[in-house]
């Protein structure tokens, strides 16, 4: 099982998240992405299915049209690991 962040591991974490906010008191990170149809959200979350899959961790997401929202915490730790900001990097850079 993967360690939860500190807080001062999540806050050194937050400058290089573009585009998460972290909530739900430092336990999860959510990101929220807009794309001009369907088709493009729905490729993107192909591309991030596969990530997700080669990281053996899995987000909690939905998708509403063109919009995208993308949850991720360590469940079994509780909150953020350093799994959940490694995701979060790797989702970002699709963009």
């Amino acid at each position: 099982m993967a360690d939860r962040l500190k807080p001062a591991e999540i806050a050194a974490a937050r400058s290089k998240l573009t585009g998460w906010t972290i909530e739900d008191g430092e336990k999860q990170l959510r990101g929220s992405f807009k794309f001009k149809d369907f088709s493009e959200a729905f490729g993107f979350m192909s591309r991030v299915a596969l990530l997700a899959d080669k990281a053996d961790h899995h987000p909690d997401w939905s998708n509403s049209y063109n919009k995208v929202e993308i949850v991720l915490s360590t469940h079994d730790a509780g909150g953020l690991t350093q799994k959940d900001i490694d995701l979060a990097e790797k989702i970002s850079a699709l963009l």
